[in-house]
Protein backbone atom coordinates (compact mmCIF):
# COMPACT_ATOMS: atom_id res chain seq x y z
CA UNK A 1 0.00 0.00 0.00
CA UNK A 2 2.99 2.45 0.98
CA UNK A 3 5.17 1.18 -2.15
CA UNK A 4 1.67 2.58 -4.34
CA UNK A 5 1.07 5.85 -3.06
CA UNK A 6 5.18 6.26 -3.18
CA UNK A 7 4.50 5.43 -7.05
CA UNK A 8 1.98 7.91 -7.66
CA UNK A 9 2.91 10.46 -5.84
CA UNK A 10 6.23 10.29 -7.70
CA UNK A 11 4.27 9.93 -10.87
CA UNK A 12 2.09 13.18 -9.54
CA UNK A 13 5.33 14.89 -8.74
CA UNK A 14 7.40 13.75 -12.08
CA UNK A 15 4.96 14.85 -14.40
CA UNK A 16 6.00 18.69 -15.05
CA UNK A 17 9.02 17.72 -15.61
CA UNK A 18 8.28 15.36 -19.07
CA UNK A 19 8.12 15.77 -22.40
CA UNK A 20 4.73 14.77 -22.51
CA UNK A 21 3.67 18.24 -20.24
CA UNK A 22 5.59 20.46 -22.73
CA UNK A 23 3.93 19.07 -25.83
CA UNK A 24 0.47 19.11 -23.99
CA UNK A 25 1.26 22.74 -22.93
CA UNK A 26 2.25 24.29 -25.89
CA UNK A 27 -1.00 22.15 -27.30
CA UNK A 28 -2.80 24.87 -25.09
CA UNK A 29 -1.33 27.59 -25.93
CA UNK A 30 -1.47 27.39 -29.80
CA UNK A 31 -4.97 24.87 -29.65
CA UNK A 32 -6.40 27.66 -27.30
CA UNK A 33 -5.34 30.50 -29.47
CA UNK A 34 -6.76 28.86 -33.09
CA UNK A 35 -9.75 27.83 -31.29
CA UNK A 36 -10.46 31.37 -29.79
CA UNK A 37 -9.62 32.63 -33.26
CA UNK A 38 -11.61 29.90 -35.40
CA UNK A 39 -14.37 30.88 -33.12
CA UNK A 40 -14.52 34.63 -33.77
CA UNK A 41 -14.59 33.56 -37.68
CA UNK A 42 -16.96 31.03 -37.86
CA UNK A 43 -19.22 33.12 -35.72
CA UNK A 44 -19.02 36.34 -37.93
CA UNK A 45 -19.28 34.22 -40.89
CA UNK A 46 -22.35 32.37 -40.28
CA UNK A 47 -23.96 35.54 -38.49
CA UNK A 48 -23.25 36.98 -41.54
CA UNK A 49 -24.38 35.15 -43.96
CA UNK A 50 -27.99 33.93 -42.24
CA UNK A 51 -28.57 37.63 -41.51
CA UNK A 52 -28.07 38.89 -45.33
CA UNK A 53 -29.75 35.82 -46.66
CA UNK A 54 -32.73 36.55 -44.52
CA UNK A 55 -33.54 38.97 -46.80
CA UNK A 56 -34.87 38.24 -50.22
CA UNK A 57 -32.31 40.75 -52.20
CA UNK A 58 -29.68 39.33 -50.02
CA UNK A 59 -30.15 35.54 -50.10
CA UNK A 60 -27.54 34.61 -52.87
CA UNK A 61 -24.82 36.80 -50.99
CA UNK A 62 -26.09 35.28 -47.84
CA UNK A 63 -25.81 31.64 -49.35
CA UNK A 64 -22.42 32.69 -50.83
CA UNK A 65 -21.63 33.60 -47.04
CA UNK A 66 -22.55 30.32 -45.68
CA UNK A 67 -20.93 28.14 -48.36
CA UNK A 68 -17.56 30.15 -47.63
CA UNK A 69 -17.72 29.82 -43.88
CA UNK A 70 -18.52 26.32 -44.03
CA UNK A 71 -15.43 26.19 -46.14
CA UNK A 72 -13.03 27.83 -44.01
CA UNK A 73 -14.13 25.84 -40.93
CA UNK A 74 -12.80 22.47 -42.97
CA UNK A 75 -10.12 24.62 -43.12
CA UNK A 76 -10.07 25.11 -39.48
CA UNK A 77 -11.07 21.53 -38.71
CA UNK A 78 -7.61 20.50 -40.94
CA UNK A 79 -5.73 22.87 -38.91
CA UNK A 80 -6.79 21.33 -35.29
CA UNK A 81 -6.37 18.01 -36.72
CA UNK A 82 -2.48 18.98 -37.91
CA UNK A 83 -1.89 20.73 -34.60
CA UNK A 84 -3.45 17.72 -32.86
CA UNK A 85 -0.30 14.98 -34.60
CA UNK A 86 2.49 18.04 -34.60
CA UNK A 87 2.39 18.82 -30.79
CA UNK A 88 0.69 15.57 -29.26
CA UNK A 89 1.21 13.15 -31.95
CA UNK A 90 -2.51 12.06 -31.97
CA UNK A 91 -3.20 11.24 -35.26
CA UNK A 92 -7.13 11.77 -36.55
CA UNK A 93 -7.97 10.49 -40.27
CA UNK A 94 -9.02 13.74 -42.48
CA UNK A 95 -13.01 13.26 -43.23
CA UNK A 96 -13.76 12.75 -47.19
CA UNK A 97 -13.31 15.67 -49.26
CA UNK A 98 -15.43 17.53 -50.78
CA UNK A 99 -16.97 16.35 -54.06
CA UNK A 100 -18.55 19.90 -55.64
CA UNK A 101 -21.46 19.21 -57.58
CA UNK A 102 -22.16 20.47 -61.27
CA UNK A 103 -23.02 24.01 -62.00
CA UNK A 104 -23.43 26.91 -59.32
CA UNK A 105 -26.41 25.75 -57.89
CA UNK A 106 -24.86 22.29 -57.51
CA UNK A 107 -21.88 23.26 -55.72
CA UNK A 108 -24.03 25.34 -53.45
CA UNK A 109 -26.03 22.62 -52.76
CA UNK A 110 -23.34 20.28 -52.24
CA UNK A 111 -21.32 22.67 -49.96
CA UNK A 112 -24.69 23.26 -47.43
CA UNK A 113 -24.77 19.76 -47.51
CA UNK A 114 -21.27 19.20 -46.34
CA UNK A 115 -21.86 17.45 -42.98
CA UNK A 116 -18.01 16.92 -42.41
CA UNK A 117 -18.51 20.50 -42.88
CA UNK A 118 -21.27 21.29 -40.02
CA UNK A 119 -19.63 19.12 -38.01
CA UNK A 120 -16.13 21.43 -37.99
CA UNK A 121 -18.56 24.40 -37.66
CA UNK A 122 -19.78 22.64 -34.26
CA UNK A 123 -16.44 22.06 -32.92
CA UNK A 124 -15.49 25.89 -33.22
CA UNK A 125 -17.98 26.52 -31.72
CA UNK A 126 -17.49 23.72 -28.53
CA UNK A 127 -14.02 24.71 -29.06
CA UNK A 128 -14.80 28.22 -27.12
CA UNK A 129 -14.84 27.07 -23.48
CA UNK A 130 -12.37 24.27 -24.08
CA UNK A 131 -9.87 27.54 -25.27
CA UNK A 132 -10.83 29.47 -21.99
CA UNK A 133 -9.54 26.21 -20.18
CA UNK A 134 -6.59 26.11 -22.53
CA UNK A 135 -5.47 29.07 -22.36
CA UNK A 136 -6.27 29.48 -18.67
CA UNK A 137 -3.95 26.39 -18.02
CA UNK A 138 -0.76 27.99 -20.03
CA UNK A 139 -1.69 31.25 -17.83
CA UNK A 140 -1.24 29.29 -14.85
CA UNK A 141 2.25 27.92 -16.08
CA UNK A 142 3.89 31.19 -16.65
CA UNK A 143 2.67 32.81 -13.89
CA UNK A 144 3.81 29.61 -11.93
CA UNK A 145 6.98 29.54 -13.19
CA UNK A 146 7.37 33.38 -12.82
CA UNK A 147 6.33 33.29 -8.87
CA UNK A 148 9.56 30.34 -8.63
CA UNK A 149 12.04 32.71 -9.25
CA UNK A 150 10.77 35.31 -6.94
CA UNK A 151 13.93 34.66 -4.56
CA UNK A 152 16.47 35.44 -6.99
CA UNK A 153 14.44 37.90 -8.21
CA UNK A 154 14.79 39.77 -4.95
CA UNK A 155 18.73 38.85 -4.40
CA UNK A 156 19.39 40.62 -8.19
CA UNK A 157 17.16 43.38 -7.97
CA UNK A 158 14.63 43.96 -4.70
CA UNK A 159 17.48 43.50 -2.09
CA UNK A 160 18.13 46.83 -0.27
CA UNK A 161 19.72 47.00 3.16
CA UNK A 162 17.64 49.64 4.12
CA UNK A 163 14.29 47.87 2.75
CA UNK A 164 12.77 48.18 -0.34
CA UNK A 165 11.31 51.14 -1.99
CA UNK A 166 8.07 49.29 -2.56
CA UNK A 167 7.39 45.36 -2.15
CA UNK A 168 6.87 43.38 -4.81
CA UNK A 169 3.59 41.76 -6.21
CA UNK A 170 3.34 38.30 -6.56
CA UNK A 171 0.10 37.45 -8.61
CA UNK A 172 -2.20 34.69 -7.71
CA UNK A 173 -3.06 32.33 -10.57
CA UNK A 174 -6.08 30.21 -8.72
CA UNK A 175 -7.85 33.59 -8.30
CA UNK A 176 -9.77 34.06 -11.38
CA UNK A 177 -10.01 38.28 -10.43
CA UNK A 178 -6.48 38.43 -11.02
CA UNK A 179 -5.59 38.47 -7.59
CA UNK A 180 -1.96 39.29 -6.37
CA UNK A 181 -0.29 40.02 -2.98
CA UNK A 182 2.93 42.32 -1.55
CA UNK A 183 6.09 40.51 -0.75
CA UNK A 184 7.88 42.69 1.65
CA UNK A 185 10.50 40.58 2.27
CA UNK A 186 13.21 38.20 0.92
CA UNK A 187 11.56 34.89 3.38
CA UNK A 188 8.09 36.11 1.52
CA UNK A 189 9.34 35.70 -1.58
CA UNK A 190 9.38 31.83 -0.38
CA UNK A 191 4.91 31.80 0.03
CA UNK A 192 5.45 32.97 -4.14
CA UNK A 193 7.68 30.02 -4.72
CA UNK A 194 5.11 27.01 -3.21
CA UNK A 195 1.96 29.14 -4.80
CA UNK A 196 4.11 28.68 -8.55
CA UNK A 197 5.12 25.18 -7.43
CA UNK A 198 1.39 24.59 -6.98
CA UNK A 199 0.52 26.44 -9.99
CA UNK A 200 2.90 24.68 -12.05
CA UNK A 201 1.77 21.08 -10.70
CA UNK A 202 -1.72 22.07 -11.45
CA UNK A 203 -1.59 23.61 -14.68
CA UNK A 204 0.17 20.31 -15.80
CA UNK A 205 -2.29 17.49 -14.73
CA UNK A 206 -5.36 20.18 -16.05
CA UNK A 207 -3.17 20.08 -19.33
CA UNK A 208 -3.50 16.39 -19.60
CA UNK A 209 -7.24 16.71 -18.55
CA UNK A 210 -8.09 19.25 -21.20
CA UNK A 211 -5.90 18.06 -23.85
CA UNK A 212 -7.76 14.41 -23.39
CA UNK A 213 -10.82 15.84 -23.26
CA UNK A 214 -10.15 17.89 -26.97
CA UNK A 215 -8.63 14.46 -28.26
CA UNK A 216 -12.39 13.70 -27.91
CA UNK A 217 -13.89 16.01 -29.85
CA UNK A 218 -11.36 16.08 -32.22
CA UNK A 219 -11.76 12.63 -33.30
CA UNK A 220 -15.73 12.96 -32.76
CA UNK A 221 -16.22 15.90 -34.72
CA UNK A 222 -13.29 16.18 -37.17
CA UNK A 223 -12.45 12.65 -38.27
CA UNK A 224 -14.59 10.38 -40.45
CA UNK A 225 -17.59 9.05 -38.45
CA UNK A 226 -21.21 9.34 -40.48
CA UNK A 227 -22.65 7.01 -42.83
CA UNK A 228 -21.33 7.58 -46.17
CA UNK A 229 -17.92 8.01 -44.11
CA UNK A 230 -17.25 5.13 -42.56
CA UNK A 231 -18.52 3.03 -45.47
CA UNK A 232 -15.32 5.22 -47.40
CA UNK A 233 -13.07 4.36 -44.48
CA UNK A 234 -14.19 0.78 -44.78
CA UNK A 235 -13.42 0.58 -48.17
CA UNK A 236 -9.96 2.39 -47.59
CA UNK A 237 -8.61 -0.47 -44.53
CA UNK A 238 -10.04 -3.36 -46.87
CA UNK A 239 -7.71 -2.13 -49.94
CA UNK A 240 -5.35 -1.94 -47.47
CA UNK A 241 -5.92 -5.42 -46.29
CA UNK A 242 -6.16 -6.84 -49.65
CA UNK A 243 -3.09 -5.07 -50.45
CA UNK A 244 -1.21 -6.18 -47.47
CA UNK A 245 -2.27 -9.90 -48.08
CA UNK A 246 -1.35 -10.06 -51.95
CA UNK A 247 2.17 -8.25 -50.54
CA UNK A 248 2.64 -11.24 -47.73
CA UNK A 249 1.59 -13.98 -50.39
CA UNK A 250 3.93 -12.89 -52.79
CA UNK A 251 6.63 -12.67 -49.82
CA UNK A 252 5.69 -16.54 -49.55
CA UNK A 253 5.39 -17.41 -53.14
CA UNK A 254 9.10 -15.18 -53.93
CA UNK A 255 10.76 -17.33 -50.11
CA UNK A 256 9.75 -20.83 -51.41
CA UNK A 257 10.95 -20.03 -54.75
CA UNK A 258 13.91 -18.89 -53.73
CA UNK A 259 14.96 -20.96 -50.82
CA UNK A 260 13.06 -24.30 -49.79
CA UNK A 261 12.42 -24.78 -53.47
CA UNK A 262 16.17 -24.19 -54.66
CA UNK A 263 16.86 -26.28 -51.84
CA UNK A 264 14.43 -29.51 -52.93
CA UNK A 265 15.64 -29.51 -56.54
CA UNK A 266 19.37 -29.04 -55.36
CA UNK A 267 18.17 -32.04 -53.54
CA UNK A 268 16.51 -34.16 -55.83
CA UNK A 269 19.61 -33.58 -58.55
CA UNK A 270 22.07 -34.90 -56.28
CA UNK A 271 19.97 -38.18 -55.45
CA UNK A 272 19.37 -38.67 -59.13
CA UNK A 273 22.85 -38.51 -59.37
CA UNK A 274 23.39 -40.45 -56.68
CA UNK A 275 21.26 -43.34 -58.32
CA UNK A 276 23.31 -43.21 -61.61
CA UNK A 277 26.60 -43.97 -59.81
CA UNK A 278 25.09 -47.12 -57.66
CA UNK A 279 26.61 -49.38 -60.35
CA UNK A 280 29.92 -47.31 -60.33
CA UNK A 281 32.68 -48.77 -58.05
CA UNK A 282 33.63 -45.64 -56.55
CA UNK A 283 32.10 -45.76 -53.13
CA UNK A 284 33.34 -42.18 -52.24
CA UNK A 285 31.49 -40.58 -54.90
CA UNK A 286 27.92 -41.75 -54.35
CA UNK A 287 28.76 -40.62 -50.41
CA UNK A 288 29.63 -37.52 -51.05
CA UNK A 289 26.45 -36.93 -53.26
CA UNK A 290 23.99 -38.79 -50.68
CA UNK A 291 26.01 -36.29 -47.83
CA UNK A 292 24.78 -32.97 -50.10
CA UNK A 293 21.43 -33.92 -50.21
CA UNK A 294 21.00 -34.69 -46.46
CA UNK A 295 22.57 -31.00 -46.01
CA UNK A 296 20.39 -29.87 -48.63
CA UNK A 297 17.51 -31.75 -46.79
CA UNK A 298 18.18 -30.41 -43.72
CA UNK A 299 18.15 -26.81 -45.17
CA UNK A 300 15.26 -26.86 -46.66
CA UNK A 301 13.52 -27.90 -43.26
CA UNK A 302 14.68 -25.45 -41.76
CA UNK A 303 13.84 -22.43 -44.26
CA UNK A 304 10.43 -24.27 -44.18
CA UNK A 305 10.71 -23.95 -40.18
CA UNK A 306 11.34 -20.31 -40.97
CA UNK A 307 8.26 -19.95 -43.05
CA UNK A 308 6.39 -21.32 -41.43
CA UNK A 309 7.04 -19.11 -38.68
CA UNK A 310 6.69 -16.00 -40.28
CA UNK A 311 3.21 -16.97 -41.07
CA UNK A 312 2.31 -18.24 -37.67
CA UNK A 313 4.65 -18.43 -34.96
CA UNK A 314 4.25 -21.43 -33.10
CA UNK A 315 4.42 -19.12 -29.59
CA UNK A 316 1.79 -18.16 -29.63
CA UNK A 317 -0.04 -21.40 -29.36
CA UNK A 318 0.22 -20.64 -25.69
CA UNK A 319 -0.65 -17.18 -25.64
CA UNK A 320 0.70 -13.54 -26.50
CA UNK A 321 2.13 -13.20 -22.94
CA UNK A 322 4.25 -16.07 -23.77
CA UNK A 323 4.86 -15.76 -27.42
CA UNK A 324 6.34 -11.73 -26.42
CA UNK A 325 8.99 -12.92 -23.62
CA UNK A 326 10.07 -15.35 -26.01
CA UNK A 327 10.41 -12.75 -28.75
CA UNK A 328 12.40 -10.43 -25.84
CA UNK A 329 14.51 -13.22 -25.01
CA UNK A 330 15.65 -13.01 -28.73
CA UNK A 331 16.29 -9.86 -29.17
CA UNK A 332 19.51 -8.66 -29.59
CA UNK A 333 19.04 -5.28 -26.81
CA UNK A 334 18.32 -6.64 -23.72
CA UNK A 335 14.47 -6.18 -23.52
CA UNK A 336 11.69 -6.77 -20.86
CA UNK A 337 7.84 -7.76 -21.03
CA UNK A 338 4.87 -6.53 -18.74
CA UNK A 339 2.07 -8.45 -19.71
CA UNK A 340 -1.66 -7.95 -18.08
CA UNK A 341 -4.08 -9.33 -20.16
CA UNK A 342 -7.35 -10.21 -19.05
CA UNK A 343 -9.51 -11.83 -21.68
CA UNK A 344 -7.54 -12.99 -24.68
CA UNK A 345 -7.89 -11.69 -27.75
CA UNK A 346 -8.57 -13.48 -31.29
CA UNK A 347 -5.66 -15.17 -32.97
CA UNK A 348 -6.11 -12.64 -35.41
CA UNK A 349 -5.35 -10.32 -33.46
CA UNK A 350 -2.79 -12.18 -31.23
CA UNK A 351 -1.04 -12.43 -35.03
CA UNK A 352 -0.67 -9.02 -35.52
CA UNK A 353 0.63 -7.74 -32.56
CA UNK A 354 2.92 -10.56 -31.84
CA UNK A 355 4.55 -9.15 -35.72
CA UNK A 356 4.06 -5.56 -34.65
CA UNK A 357 6.00 -6.04 -31.59
CA UNK A 358 8.35 -8.17 -33.98
CA UNK A 359 8.80 -5.58 -36.02
CA UNK A 360 9.58 -2.76 -33.38
CA UNK A 361 12.08 -4.34 -31.96
CA UNK A 362 13.88 -5.08 -35.49
CA UNK A 363 13.51 -1.05 -36.07
CA UNK A 364 15.10 -0.56 -32.64
CA UNK A 365 18.02 -2.95 -32.92
CA UNK A 366 18.73 -1.72 -36.22
CA UNK A 367 18.12 2.18 -35.97
CA UNK A 368 17.74 3.51 -32.27
CA UNK A 369 21.37 2.90 -30.37
CA UNK A 370 19.11 1.66 -27.40
CA UNK A 371 20.48 -0.26 -24.33
CA UNK A 372 16.79 -1.57 -23.06
CA UNK A 373 13.67 -2.42 -24.74
CA UNK A 374 10.28 -2.66 -22.68
CA UNK A 375 7.71 -3.97 -23.75
CA UNK A 376 4.12 -3.32 -21.90
CA UNK A 377 0.78 -5.22 -23.24
CA UNK A 378 -2.58 -5.38 -21.37
CA UNK A 379 -5.99 -4.64 -22.11
CA UNK A 380 -8.05 -1.63 -21.48
CA UNK A 381 -11.51 -1.72 -20.48
CA UNK A 382 -13.23 -0.51 -23.50
CA UNK A 383 -12.21 -3.86 -25.21
CA UNK A 384 -8.87 -2.33 -26.15
CA UNK A 385 -5.63 -4.42 -26.47
CA UNK A 386 -3.09 -1.66 -26.09
CA UNK A 387 0.87 -2.72 -27.00
CA UNK A 388 3.26 -0.08 -26.19
CA UNK A 389 7.45 -0.87 -27.25
CA UNK A 390 9.73 1.55 -25.38
CA UNK A 391 13.49 2.27 -25.86
CA UNK A 392 15.85 4.62 -24.71
CA UNK A 393 17.48 5.40 -27.62
CA UNK A 394 18.01 8.51 -29.84
CA UNK A 395 14.53 8.64 -31.54
CA UNK A 396 13.72 10.57 -34.53
CA UNK A 397 11.13 7.89 -35.44
CA UNK A 398 8.72 9.42 -37.76
CA UNK A 399 5.88 7.14 -39.51
CA UNK A 400 5.40 10.09 -42.24
CA UNK A 401 9.06 9.61 -43.93
CA UNK A 402 8.01 5.73 -45.42
CA UNK A 403 9.72 3.72 -42.91
CA UNK A 404 8.60 0.51 -41.84
CA UNK A 405 6.08 2.21 -39.42
CA UNK A 406 3.97 2.84 -42.52
CA UNK A 407 3.66 -0.80 -42.97
CA UNK A 408 2.99 -1.48 -39.41
CA UNK A 409 0.14 1.63 -39.25
CA UNK A 410 -1.17 0.01 -42.56
CA UNK A 411 -1.77 -4.02 -40.98
CA UNK A 412 -2.97 -2.61 -37.91
CA UNK A 413 -5.75 -0.04 -39.74
CA UNK A 414 -7.23 -3.50 -41.22
CA UNK A 415 -8.78 -4.31 -38.04
CA UNK A 416 -9.91 -1.13 -37.33
CA UNK A 417 -6.69 -0.40 -34.57
CA UNK A 418 -4.49 2.53 -35.19
CA UNK A 419 -0.57 3.22 -34.27
CA UNK A 420 0.88 6.17 -32.47
CA UNK A 421 4.26 7.01 -32.68
CA UNK A 422 6.19 9.31 -30.35
CA UNK A 423 9.88 10.16 -31.09
CA UNK A 424 10.99 13.16 -30.17
CA UNK A 425 14.87 13.65 -31.12
CA UNK A 426 16.98 12.76 -27.99
CA UNK A 427 14.59 10.10 -27.22
CA UNK A 428 13.03 8.10 -25.83
CA UNK A 429 10.48 6.73 -28.40
CA UNK A 430 7.28 4.88 -27.63
CA UNK A 431 5.20 3.32 -30.29
CA UNK A 432 1.65 2.35 -29.18
CA UNK A 433 -0.99 0.19 -31.30
CA UNK A 434 -4.23 0.14 -29.97
CA UNK A 435 -6.44 -3.42 -31.45
CA UNK A 436 -9.51 -4.47 -31.16
CA UNK A 437 -9.88 -7.90 -28.85
CA UNK A 438 -11.76 -9.19 -31.89
CA UNK A 439 -11.53 -8.13 -35.37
Amino acid sequence: MDEDIRRVTGTILRAPFTRRTVRELLYCGLGGLAGAIGFLITIVMLAAGLTISASVLGTVVGLLLLTLALRVSRRLGGLHRRLAWWLIRYRVEAPPKFQPGTGILGRVDKRLRDRPAWRAVSYSLIKLPVAFVQLYTITAAVIGLIDITYPIDWMLFWHNPNGPAHPMVAFNPFSFGGGSFAIYGWPGTFLAVILGAASVLAATWLARAITAGDRRLVRALLGPSSMAERVTELERTRSLAVEDSAAALRQVERDLHDGAQMRLAALAMNLGMAREKLDDDDDATVRELIDAAQRNAVDALADLRDLARGIHPPALDNGLPSALATLAASSAIPASVTADIKARPAPAIETIAYFCAAELIANATKHSYANQIEINIYTERSGVLRLEVTDDGIGGADAAHGTGLTGLAQRVSTVDGHLEVSSPSGGPTTIIVKLPLKA
